[in-house]
């Protein structure tokens, strides 16, 4: 059973050595991507019309969750987002922003076989065009 293990540990070693990390997506320059997480193309969602654009962009990795979360509410306030709520389970971390024309939902757990995996979900959505709260003449 323990070569059975091993074996499996080795393989998945492996496949996670001979991923690159994917560039961060320059369609959102104000969400930051920390060096580490790559892109998990297959499991993201970009949809863009006139009036919205939105994504749901997940990112894996091997980070320390918590380290994370902190990590990302300094970045994001620093850019621009304001922290409206922050949730702390067993299971990970969920922070809530918002700014205007923008809302932004950044949620990191741990997952996968052993918890091997540590995963940021980034849920935003923004509104193209003159925001509610900043007339057109002032941007």
């Amino acid at each position: 059973m323990r070569r059975v293990l091993l074996l499996a540990m080795a393989v998945v070693l492996s496949a996670c050595a001979s991923t690159p990390p994917q560039p961060s997506r320059a369609e959102f320059p104000g969400i930051p991507v920390p060096e580490g997480l790559a892109l998990e193309t297959d499991r993201s969602t970009i949809i863009e019309s006139d009036r919205i654009k939105a994504a749901r962009l997940v990112y894996r990795g091997r980070l320390e969750p918590e380290s994370l979360a902190t990590l990302y509410r300094s970045t994001l306030e620093t850019s621009g987002w304001r922290h409206v709520s922050s949730t702390s389970t067993g299971k990970g971390f969920l922070q809530v922003y918002e700014k205007p024309g923008g809302s932004l939902q950044v949620s990191i757990y741990e997952g996968g076989l052993f918890n091997w995996y540590t995963w940021v979900e980034v849920a935003t959505t923004y509104l193209m065009g003159p925001t509610p709260t900043a007339p057109a003449a002032a941007r």
